[in-house]
């Protein structure tokens, strides 16, 4: 392996069975096959099993960073959860030569009844430090964590916001010569973000380290990384310049996003499935079905919903409409005193939501819509269930520079 080269990865695929029963059955079985010396790794699907990686290879040398981007349930994080060995490719081979720091699901390496302070000295230990190193880089994690008189609190007691911090400050600072970093990062507040992306640009970078990000935020990868994948179904349909991944990541997402339509996925979908949407549609003013919304214009939300059986009111339901940086711009659920006078028949009913001036600024937008719980039982939820354009409308420049979350009517003079 050639010193310069970090990460090396050669035609890797992971599959995984469908249901629980065929996992615990097939991972006995692997257990015994690696413990009788006979191969494990196979090229073959068995029963109820699909990939969820495909014969993915890329090399990465030292300073390089490589973002991961593709739609929900594209293999991102079991590909990097295959770099950092938790997991075994099924074919393949992952060759890696360094330290590595890896922030992957929060609060993982952990120990829920301990501490924060006894907390940091066991997972900087799993990251390979010695105690004299967490001694002298100690009250900087925790100034950086910043989770101040909670330190010498049981981290079960901790958000999942603190979770991310403590967990983040561990990994940074175990001086790591590559770091993998899963989406997680989103569930900590917009200061906590801000210093993470400070840090890894003037910390981490500059010393050469190598950086695997997995993240919805096509623009963050795009700023904070040389070279991107985009994944969709498990396959690397991008692998080059990050720069090139933003309109293949919004192809895979329309892609995604049609095949929904088909309903080519409602069998795979997360949720207990009493009610699903089958159907999702953008409409103008007259009724006709729209992809294009202009500023300041109507527009309508058509959902199909196929109910198993008759329920006496609608499940708690709500959409949000995302910009291209993940931001969530618009957030609307039913009205508890509105939804209660609903009531879904056995087969197909159709809930709408309608905006009457819609002020976003010119752009894409993606929309998620969540059926929620009968009790306590989500639905359904499609992430991207429309990716759209917001367009300027004739009195709306967009050659003016308008940036920002909405446009609001305005005119400049000289007196």
């Amino acid at each position: 392996m050639n010193q310069d080269i970090a990460i090396s990865v050669e035609g890797i695929s992971k599959k995984f069975p469908t249901n629980l029963r065929r996992s615990m059955f097939y991972g006995a079985q692997d257990v015994a096959r690696d413990f009788l010396g006979l191969p494990t790794q196979s090229d073959k699907l068995r029963k109820d099993e699909f990939w969820a990686v495909r014969d993915v290879s890329f090399e990465l040398k030292r300073g390089d960073t490589l973002g991961i981007v593709g739609p929900n349930g594209s293999g991102k994080s079991t590909l990097l959860k295959m770099l950092n060995g938790i997991i075994k490719p099924d074919k393949g081979s992952i060759r890696v030569r360094g330290r590595v720091g890896a922030l992957i699901e929060v609060g993982a390496g952990f120990h829920p009844m301990l501490t924060g302070r006894e907390n940091i000295y066991i997972n900087g230990a799993i990251l390979g430090m010695s105690r004299s190193e967490i001694n002298r880089k100690f009250d900087s994690i925790v100034s950086f964590a910043d989770i101040g008189d909670f330190l010498d609190m049981p981290v079960k007691n901790y958000s999942s916001g603190m979770y991310v911090r403590l967990g983040f400050a561990v990994a940074a600072h175990s001086s790591p010569d590559i770091l993998l970093v899963d989406e997680v990062l989103a569930v900590g507040d917009v200061a906590f973000q801000k210093k993470c992306f400070q840090y890894i640009e003037n910390d981490i970078l500059k010393k050469g380290v190598v950086l695997c990000l997995v993240s919805h935020n096509i623009y963050t990868v795009a700023r904070l990384c040389s070279r991107a994948i985009l994944l969709n179904h498990g396959t690397a349909r991008y692998i080059g310049e990050s720069s090139g991944v933003v309109s293949m990541y919004y192809q895979a997402m329309r892609s995604s996003t049609d095949e929904v339509q088909e309903n080519k996925f409602l069998t795979q979908r997360l949720g207990a499935g009493e009610v699903r949407v089958t159907s999702v549609e953008m409409m103008d003013e007259l009724g006709r079905e729209i992809d294009v919304v202009k500023v300041g214009s109507f527009v309508g939300f058509k959902f199909q919903l196929h109910a198993v059986r008759e329920m006496a009111f609608v499940p708690q339901s709500s959409l949000k409409i995302s910009d291209q940086s993940g931001t969530i711009i618009v957030y609307s659920r039913i009205p508890n005193q509105i939804r209660e006078k609903m009531t879904l028949k056995e087969g197909i009913n159709v809930l709408t939501c309608s905006f009457y001036a819609f002020n976003l600024i010119p752009g894409k937008y993606v929309l998620e819509i969540k059926i929620g719980g009968v009790g306590d039982l989500v639905q359904d939820i499609i992430h991207n269930a429309k990716i759209f354009d917001v367009v300027a409308p004739g009195h709306v420049h967009e050659s003016t520079g308008n940036a920002g979350v909405v446009y609001i009517a305005n005119e400049w003079k000289m007196e």
